[in-house]
């Protein structure tokens, strides 16, 4: 089974959320519609700013915890080398369904 690691930002260089699902369309719709109470919804954290995908989801799992653990420059510079305007895109998640 795909898994798919992502990091969701308040704004430009704002808060930054580090997660991982098997399902990105349904988990930022979570997210979107603060459904489950924590971080996000507490920070306003929902813009989906850099999705990577993976074949097995216990590889998308080690790659979440390994970007947890990167300082925030480099979490800004991974987002910006594939999104450097930070565009929200929940627009592919629309396209990939």
């Amino acid at each position: 089974m795909k898994g798919y690691v992502y990091i969701l930002a308040s704004g430009r260089n704002g808060t930054l959320y580090v997660g991982v699902t098997t399902n990105p369309s349904r988990r930022w719709f979570e997210h979107r519609h603060a459904l489950t109470p924590g971080f996000t919804s507490r920070y306003g954290v929902h813009r989906l700013v850099w999705l990577e995908e993976h074949d097995l989801v216990v590889s998308a799992i080690q790659r979440e915890k390994t970007i947890k653990h990167y300082p925030r420059q480099w979490k800004i510079n991974l987002i910006e080398a594939v999104n450097p305007d930070w565009s929200d895109l929940r627009g592919w998640l629309m396209d990939a369904d």
